[in-house]
């Protein structure tokens, strides 16, 4: 079907946008999609492998909603990252458009949002902008759900299965879901009342292979069925099966990408590849490799061990990437594989689900991983989620998707489960206690539903009540958790109609577990030292995991139990009474924060708590809003707030308390306050006395920034 074909059916400007990107022919799911109702608002799923043409479908919708029906648009993502990147590809196919993307602040409804048109945000963002009672939602045309096999994660697919439902219900939007990797798409298209658009349409070739004693086999059976390119010899001199599918890659022209079930074990094999193929960068690929190799190191002020061991790597050509990076330096990694800097990058296989940086050959080497329990098999599903990486439609004719295998047994065993094996049905994760519970709580809380009946009933519409039928457990699960909600006193029933009380809405508002509020709400009617409110907002469900407990945390912990009165935090109960069963761990998580706020350095936390840069930074952002939200319920039960406003205010900057009136002004942080008061400059009024020392210590630009905050 050609572009030109829907000229006169939509408004000019989506195909001038179709035809400047040079688009001429809509792909097979794509021409499906239009003949299945895409431009008359029907609700489509689309199953359909990686770089198919997907996000053009959900595009043309939003598109249409916008510049033909005069609606909004909101397009959701479980992935910060994903978000990140639509949102940037479609401001630049249509620059007019008012577009925005908001993923932060979970304690806002952000009003401004009611002056754009197209809308990106995160699954959480967008239920909890719903909490916050958004007045615009009626004027929302269409709405697209990225990466819908996201159902069944335990951890989120419970908040998008229950945000689906309810928009389902408060909206008549269309309604768009998007996935690759959907074993049972007809299953999810039948509860949406919706079209299905399946197809396995791919724009370049993928060819899946096992990889045995340096060949890939990409045909299993007896030889007379096999074709000539049925196995292919991989060229190189490494003998380790990783390295020689890297080099035979480099020898092609192209990059790879390689996923491990560990951060560890990517951090080790970008190592070995990246000392193997070292020798075949030419003198302008060095160039260009220590150049981003600086800029890798520099993140920090002082670079921390996996700084120098992420930088060394780079300038072999090679990247580790996992959640453990910070973000400057993922995204350095990320424009440098993009562009052909970085030869092969080494990602954990969870993170790869997240990350769009498409290879010509994938190799997933490693199919357990450890689950917290034990060690535990990757699903189909992921694997062809890592698979649909390779292959990329402006590079590439084919794309090569391997694994790994010791022995003729396992390569068959790999070959029948992952590459002949079908996609795996996804399953409802609703039947997650915890998450039901905050939501229930925000039913009430947003007056939507205020009945046990009225939950029940909503909960036979979602997919776990499509999909099983039987709400028995549900609803037992559905009563104990009212039962508790109102033992905290975040609801109250008034005749028969459940109410969320004050403290109740604000807990839902904040958006934190009612269970980590109870907790929270407790320990705040209690003696606490800085500590001891650090240990408040650490022995919480939003701050796991923890860091492993040190032995200074557990003999530190012990000391507290047994030296502070009865009355404090740290009494004889402790934790237990909230289903918190790791207090040495969370308490060693505290410590860790108390040494952030008393100016310890990054790298001597990194080392000193086993954790990695880029997780001490989502630590730190956690705790800010776990502070954030202890002050604000703190004003809801009558407790003083001065001293945790300055454990806010330190968390935040990382600094003593001797700093705190420094750091009230732009320019200054925790760097340039500690050399200010070095320097003798202690108090904002310094500053305005002694501006040509301040000039010294700042420069003369940040000085003259500081000084215009002042006069």
């Amino acid at each position: 079907m050609d572009v030109r074909q829907i000229k006169g059916i939509v408004p000019y400007e989506i195909v001038e946008s179709l035809e400047k990107r040079g688009l001429e022919k809509f792909t097979p799911p794509q021409e499906a999609a239009i003949s299945s109702g895409l431009l008359d608002g029907s609700s489509i799923v689309v199953a359909s492998p990686t770089a198919s043409g997907k996000t053009l479908i959900a595009e043309l919708a939003a598109a249409y909603s916008i510049i033909a029906k005069g609606k909004k648009a909101v397009y959701i993502a479980p992935m910060r990252a994903l978000v990140e990147e639509k949102y940037s590809e479609f401001k630049a196919a249509y620059p007019y458009v008012k577009s925005v993307m908001s993923i932060g602040d979970m304690d806002s409804n952000d009003p401004w949002l009611s002056n754009y048109s197209m809308i990106f945000v995160s699954t959480e963002k967008f239920d909890s902008l719903i909490r916050h009672g958004i007045d615009w939602l009626p004027s929302v045309g269409c709405i697209v759900f990225d990466e819908v096999h996201m159902l069944d994660d335990p951890s989120r697919g419970a908040t998008l299965e229950l945000l689906m439902t309810k928009l389902k219900d408060i909206t008549d939007a269309q309604m768009i879901a998007l996935s690759a990797t959907i074993g049972n798409a007809n299953e999810i298209a039948e509860w949406m009342g919706a079209k299905l658009v399946e197809s396995d349409y791919r724009p370049v070739k993928l060819r899946k292979g096992v990889v045995l004693d340096n060949k890939v086999y990409y045909k299993l059976g007896k030889a007379r069925d096999r074709d000539e390119d049925s196995i292919e010899e991989l060229k190189g001199g490494a003998q380790l099966q990783e390295i020689r599918i890297v080099e035979d890659t480099l020898k092609r022209g192209k990059q790879a990408l390689i996923f491990y079930s560990s951060r560890r074990n990517a951090e080790a094999g970008a190592e070995r590849i990246g000392a193997a193929i070292s020798p075949t960068l030419t003198a302008d690929d060095k160039i260009r490799l220590n150049e981003l190799s600086d800029r890798v190191l520099g993140v920090l002020e002082s670079p921390t061990q996996q700084c120098i061991k992420l930088s060394k790597a780079v300038k072999n050509g090679v990247a580790f990437h996992h959640a453990g990076l910070l973000n400057a330096q993922r995204g350095y990694i990320e424009q440098a594989f993009r562009d052909n800097i970085i030869k092969a990058v080494c990602s954990t296989t969870t993170l790869g689900l997240g990350v769009n940086l498409p290879a010509h050959t994938v190799l997933v080497k490693e199919v357990h991983r450890y689950d917290g329990f034990g060690s535990s098999k990757i699903g189909i599903n992921e694997v062809t989620q890592l698979f649909g990486r390779a292959g990329r439609p402006k590079y590439d004719t084919e794309g090569r998707a391997l694994l790994l295998a010791t022995s003729k047994e396992l390569m068959k065993r790999l070959y029948k489960e992952y590459i002949e094996g079908e996609l795996e049905p996804v399953s409802s994760s609703l039947g997650i206690a915890p998450i039901l519970r905050t939501h229930i709580l925000a039913f009430i809380a947003e007056d939507f539903l205020n009945s046990v009946d009225s939950i029940n009933a909503f909960m036979a519409k979602t997919f776990y009540g499509f999909q099983y039928r039987d709400l028995w457990e549900i609803k037992q699960n559905v009563r104990s958790i009212l039962r508790e909600l109102g033992e905290w006193e975040f609801i109250e029933d008034r005749n028969g109609e459940l109410v969320a009380t004050r403290l109740g809405r604000r807990v839902s508002e904040l958006y934190i577990d009612p269970l980590s509020a109870k907790w929270i709400v407790d320990s705040l009617k209690k003696q606490r030292d800085i500590i001891g409110s650090l240990f408040m907002i650490t022995n919480t469900l939003e701050m796991r995991p923890y860091v492993k407990a040190t032995e200074e945390g557990l003999s530190r912990y012990v000391m507290y139990r047994s030296t502070m009165p009865s009355t404090s935090i740290f009494d004889s109960q402790g934790s237990f009474d909230y289903a918190v069963y790791e207090p040495e761990r969370a308490f060693t998580t505290a410590l860790m924060l108390y040494d952030w706020m008393n100016e310890v350095h990054e790298k001597e936390l990194v080392e000193k708590y086993s954790i990695t840069p880029g997780a001490l930074y989502v630590k730190l952002t956690n705790a800010d809003w776990l502070v954030y939200s202890s002050i604000e319920l703190a004003k809801l039960v009558h407790v003083p707030i001065h001293d945790l406003v300055n454990v806010n205010v330190r968390l935040k900057y990382g600094i003593k308390e001797e700093l705190l009136d420094l750091v009230r002004l732009e320019q200054i942080g925790r760097v340039r306050a500690r050399a200010l008061f070095n320097n003798g400059i202690r108090t904002v009024d310094d500053i305005r006395n002694n501006r040509e020392r301040v000039t010294r210590v700042l420069g003369k630009d940040i000085a003259q920034k500081v000084f215009s905050q002042i006069d």
